[in-house]
């Protein structure tokens, strides 16, 4: 009897190691869209930004990267059309379209680049994943910054100033941990 793991097959994310069947898939989704929902209530205001810091951002990564891009695109998606459609899990408690929802279609863009970063084995690695997750945030800001100043009629460098700056150290924590969990995610499988 041989105690070895599978190995790692090129273009696989840590939910590919599950079972396959279609059960699966649409469990992993709404298990994606549910985490994100919930930790977008873990929200702290930030004086003069009416953009709270949330673990929102870094479980749509999370979510993205373990799932892979089509997975992930569609966790995000229920999770942006359950928001639209009533459903109180957007950051507070609170549901429809405001001033932050140019941050949850970064979101979804975010989510298709690192899903398909991750793809590649991209969260194998502590610094690849760093990469990765920076560049979800970039996708992520690229959206809703812009998106923050047309909705608020605010300047782009207003928005930037309170929609960008205030939010930096909690990205650069968020990368931190990603880069230590999925990479030792992987190394706990090959075991």
């Amino acid at each position: 009897m041989s105690t070895a793991a599978p190995s790692v097959r090129p273009g696989e994310v840590l939910a590919d190691r599950l079972p396959a069947f279609r059960v699966r898939d649409i469990a992993l989704v709404a298990g994606g869209a549910a985490l994100t929902g919930l930790a977008a209530q873990i929200a702290v205001p930030v004086p003069g930004s009416p953009v709270p810091v949330t673990g929102q951002t870094f479980a749509a990564l999370l979510v993205g990267t373990t799932l892979g891009a089509g997975r992930g695109v569609a966790a995000l998606a229920l999770y942006a059309l359950a928001g639209l459609l009533g459903v109180p899990w957007f950051a507070n408690g609170t549901s429809g379209v405001g001033v932050s929802f140019g941050y949850i279609l970064g979101m979804i863009l975010a989510v298709a680049a690192v899903g398909a970063l991750a793809r590649r084995g991209a969260d194998r690695s502590t610094l690849r994943m760093a990469g990765t997750m920076l560049v979800g945030e970039v996708i992520i800001y690229a959206v809703g910054v812009p998106y923050l100043a047309a909705t608020a009629d605010i300047t782009l460098s207003s928005a930037v100033a309170a929609g960008l700056v205030p939010f930096l150290i909690g990205d650069a924590i968020k990368v931190v941990l990603a880069m230590g969990l999925l990479p030792t995610a992987w190394k706990l499988l090959e075991k």
